[in-house]
């Protein structure tokens, strides 16, 4: 794990004190990404898919809640490459950086008074959904809307909508909520953007519709339209049309593009993965362990063989932050 040294020195307090006091932790007031770094046995090395722009998509949520934090998305990239070689996982892996409120203020809310900081861990990851199939069914919670907060940032405490919604659906038996937003159309699943094949046509919730600008949605619109020649629309999805869809897809960092073949009790097509939804998966999954040349570009390949020899992982945080906090950089 790589954390910022604090800027002032810590008031006389235990370590577990220090947590508890953590604005972040009361209000949710944190951005976070999901990067998924996936192991390529042949090669020996994992495949950091689309690093910048998880880094880029980062520091605008700073921007917005005011989270000064002292690097460019350069810089976090390269302390991301540093953890990951330091580290050494030779499985598929979650890349989890978190920048937050740190200030020991538990009834404060301007944000503009509000101390700063940064954590990155890795952590190693399977299958987040655990099927390659879902079965899914229409949330009763409705996406929050931009005037509330907005949904195109990965902002910590719009969280818990999605955590409702999750939970209610696997308490009912389902593996995943499709949730609608406040007008009652088709938004995304609670960590998922989603795709509807109907006619040769992809069609996916424009982002008016209060969806994530996902990094992976973005991914199988080029993939849909440069590698399968798909015609691909942005609009507003009325929920009838999941049920009467050919396919339905759902993409995102942890969930990687999972086919949906049920909602609501109600077989999607002929109730298995269709050809579309298949060709997209094996085009991606060969795209994110470092399979496919064209598309290597998306790729940053980390290897261990460069280690620093008898370095140890406190020597790297201390040594890495101290260079970056240094050299300067704003967020």
């Amino acid at each position: 794990m790589i954390r910022r040294p604090p800027r002032s020195t810590p008031k006389p307090s235990s370590a577990a004190s220090d947590v508890y006091k953590r604005q972040a932790l009361h209000y949710g007031t944190g951005v976070f990404e999901g990067i998924r770094g996936n192991w390529n046995e042949e090669k020996g090395v994992v495949n950091i898919f689309r690093l910048r722009e998880h880094y880029d998509r980062l520091l605008r949520g700073c921007r917005l809640l005011m989270l000064d934090i002292p690097y460019t998305a350069d810089q976090l990239c390269e302390i991301t490459i540093e953890l990951v070689e330091r580290n050494a996982h030779q499985h598929d892996i979650y890349i989890r950086p978190l920048a937050y409120k740190s200030a020991e203020l538990v009834a404060n809310l301007k944000l503009q008074d509000l101390e700063s900081d940064f954590t990155l861990i890795t952590v190693p990851f399977g299958n987040y959904l655990g099927s390659d199939t879902l079965r899914c069914c229409t949330s009763s919670w409705r996406r929050v809307d931009d005037p509330m907060i907005p949904a195109r940032l990965k902002i910590s405490g719009i969280y818990v909508n999605s955590i409702l919604a999750k939970t209610e659906a696997t308490l009912s038996g389902f593996d995943e909520a499709i949730i609608l937003n406040h007008d009652g159309h088709v938004c995304e699943g609670s960590g998922e953007n989603i795709f509807v094949i109907a006619d040769g046509r992809i069609i996916t919730p424009s982002l008016e519709d209060n969806v994530l600008p996902g990094i992976t949605r973005d991914t199988v619109i080029q993939l849909a339209q440069s590698e399968l020649g798909l015609s691909l629309v942005e609009r507003t999805i009325d929920r009838s049309e999941l049920y009467l869809a050919d396919e339905v897809l759902l993409s995102g960092t942890a969930a990687h593009l999972t086919p949906v073949i049920e909602l609501d009790n109600r077989p999607i097509g002929d109730g298995k993965p269709g050809p579309i939804s298949t060709k997209l998966q094996e085009m991606y999954f060969d795209i994110v362990v470092g399979r496919n040349p064209k598309y290597m570009h998306w790729c940053t390949a980390v290897s261990y063989t460069n280690l620093r020899a008898h370095e140890t992982e406190a020597d790297l945080v201390c040594r890495r932050l101290l260079e970056k906090k240094k050299g300067g950089g704003g967020g």
